[in-house]
């Protein structure tokens, strides 16, 4: 989301990611069909939400759309972006007026008969630093902005989509800090529940190529899912409608409650993710469109948790709408509706109140969700010879970031590989994505997943990696592709 998480939100850099050994065909396949069942469904038949979702004409690509009716982009993004509901995110902190602008959203939506959703952003340290950095200044002082949160929420449905990343991001808390965070989060939703029962509050599963689903399952009863309605995941990510719910069912049951459900984000999933790229990946699509109507009885809705257009951090600042990404998602994504009845929905106009909210960023694997580095190293290039490899530091806080590789293949075809590096400083790895990468003190040795050995001449694999560092984070040097310099 995003900080942008998102998506975001997020929603850059983060914690353990394992990549679902699914091939490229068969997930398509399967998330192909899976889109055709769901885009012929015209009625509400699972989960224990009904009705339609609000559409905010106040929302950033609306505005642009208000102000650019002669952009020859605009018709594409209005008929298949614009014309969709889409979460509202509250990412900036501001306790005096929280409460009203929670307020005149939900009555906006109340007055159509839709659903809102909402999406409180503002747990201190998210993202961990991140391009999404920000939030509260204290637990104290996030408790006392959800209690005027939760004032404005009035007494019909409403969705919440709370604190992107909170629980599957927590690498850079200690754990005083884990417990904190644990507790504000069961305290929101105690909150939201007290004041208005009809509520539905979701709380963060990352995604399916995130952590693993018992990981997951065990954050999520830490923050108090029992009292929630259920969990979100892919929020601020690419991941198949097909492998988060799978993933959602493999963490239902290791709750081992009944009661709960899973909401799931499919604002950028039509095609798919792009490899392990989390930032503003080229060619994505749209995916699908919102509903409650998933044929899936532990699945309560299909929600776009972050805004199609919204920049994860790469191609602009994250929550940024940038309209060639709005573009580029509607030309690529499965939903193909027209825009909603006039008569339900009202047109767009601009809200000159209302500033763009940092969505989560992208997982790098890739969460609405979830970077432009804060101060980051330079990248290192290598290769002339046999490999090539490019490293990354895609985010960077005081004691941690996330890096991405890309190998680059110049002799012959590889079915299975393996780089190895050597860092200066005092670097160490704590989990990988894309890849198995174990270290010797300083060397470093990175082994392809079960979906990537190949690489073709001339052809890539990449993965990344998160890390912790004191003092100088140094690039590595010393990049070796089968025992083969690159250089």
């Amino acid at each position: 989301m995003t900080p942008d998480l998102t998506s975001s939100p997020h929603h850059r850099r983060r914690s353990d990611r394992r990549l679902v050994a699914l091939g490229a065909a068969a997930a398509m396949t399967a998330a192909t069909a899976l889109a055709g069942v769901l885009l012929a469904t015209t009625e509400a038949s699972a989960g224990t939400l009904t009705g339609s979702f609000y559409r905010d004409p106040t929302s950033g690509v609306n505005q642009w759309l208000a102000a650019n009716p002669n952009d020859s982009r605009a018709s594409l993004i209005s008929q298949r972006i614009g014309s969709q509901p889409q979460a509202r995110w509250f990412a900036n902190y501001n306790q005096s007026t929280i409460q009203s602008q929670v307020t005149s959203y939900v009555n906006a939506a109340n007055s159509v008969n839709q659903i809102p959703v909402l999406v409180p952003y503002m747990l201190p340290n998210r993202d961990c630093g991140g391009a999404s950095a920000g939030g509260a200044p204290t637990i104290s002082a996030y408790r006392t902005w959800i209690d005027s949160f939760a004032a404005g929420l009035g007494t019909r449905t409403a969705v919440i989509i709370l604190e992107p990343d909170s629980l599957a991001l927590q690498t850079c808390l200690s754990s005083t800090e884990k417990a904190d965070r644990n507790s504000a989060i069961s305290y929101a939703v105690t909150k939201f529940k007290q004041v208005n029962p009809s509520v539905k509050v979701y709380l963060d599963a990352g995604h399916s190529a995130w952590n693993s689903a018992a990981d997951t399952a065990s954050r999520l009863q830490a923050a108090g899912v029992a009292n929630a309605a259920g969990f979100y995941s892919n929020a601020s990510n690419f991941r198949w409608t097909a492998d988060e719910i799978s993933f959602g069912r493999n963490v239902l049951t290791a709750l081992g409650n009944g009661n709960l459900h899973q909401v799931i984000d499919t604002a950028r999933n039509g095609k798919g993710p792009l490899g392990s790229e989390w930032c503003d990946p080229a060619g994505r699509g749209t995916g699908q469109a919102p509903t409650t109507a998933t044929n899936e009885a532990t699945v309560d809705a299909f929600i776009w948790i972050k805004p199609p257009g919204e920049a994860d951090g790469c191609a602009a600042a994250a929550g940024q709408f940038v309209p060639d990404l709005a573009y580029s998602l509607a030309q690529n994504g499965i939903v193909t509706s027209p825009p909603p009845s006039p008569s339900t929905v009202p047109s767009p106009s601009v809200s000159p109140s209302r500033s763009a909210s940092p969505s989560p960023s992208a997982p790098p694997s890739p969460s609405a969700s979830p970077s432009t580095p804060p101060s980051p190293s330079p990248s290192a290039s290598q290769g002339t010879g046999a490999c090539s490899v490019s490293y990354k530091i895609d985010s960077q806080w005081n004691n941690g970031f996330v890096a991405s590789v890309v190998i680059t293949n110049r002799g012959p075809a590889l079915t299975s590989w393996t780089l190895t590096w050597t860092y200066s400083g005092n670097q160490a790895v704590t989990n990988a994505w894309n890849a198995t990468v174990t270290a010797s003190g300083a060397n470093v040795t990175a082994r392809n997943a079960g979906h990537n050995g190949s690489i073709a001449t001339n052809g890539t694999a990449n993965f990344g990696f998160q890390a912790t560092y004191s003092g100088t984070n140094t690039n590595p040097t010393a990049f070796k592709l089968n025992n083969v310099t690159c250089s």
